[in-house]
């Protein structure tokens, strides 16, 4: 083989990775969601809510912690809207916020899911045994780069 196609395959390989590591088109698409909220019959106590704000990437929108009628919980995503990337999830942060993996390890966090869309009211059940005394804020994370796109510090209302 001709150095020149050696230099063209590699070029090309190297191409291929960056796209699948980075999926730049997913910055151009979104992927819109429009979940219910619980039923306006259901006995629904707000435990927490919060407003995101930016991070690595622009995010906007509500947050909140909702205990429904019969005991589930749910975080509830409203008006919300991020950049679209790779292998985002919704994370509840053991600290008010977190810059990268190091933050995670050292405050821990729980992961709620994938995260449904980058746009759009969304709901996530949090397991029943979560105690929530332990988080302070929800992030979408995008896991493959260890990066905070948005994060909703959350507070009882009224605080």
């Amino acid at each position: 083989m001709s150095r020149k196609t050696l230099l063209v395959a590699a070029a090309f390989a190297v191409a291929v990775v960056g796209w699948y590591l980075f999926r730049p088109e997913r910055a151009f698409l979104d992927s819109r969601v429009s979940e219910a909220a619980p039923a306006p019959g259901d006995s629904v106590t707000v435990l927490l809510r919060g407003e995101f704000t930016s991070r690595e990437h622009d995010g906007r929108g509500h947050a909140a912690v909702l205990r429904l009628g019969d005991g589930r919980r749910i975080l509830r995503f409203t008006e919300f809207e991020t950049l679209n990337g790779p292998d985002l999830q919704v994370y509840l942060l053991g600290s008010a916020d977190a810059a990268g993996d190091r933050d995670l390890d050292a405050h821990g966090f729980l992961s709620l899911g994938a995260l449904k869309g980058n746009a759009g009211d969304q709901n996530y059940e949090i397991p029943a045994g979560a105690d929530l005394g332990k988080y302070r804020a929800v992030s979408v994370w995008c896991r493959r780069f260890g990066v905070n796109f948005t994060t909703a510090p959350l507070a009882p209302p009224g605080t």
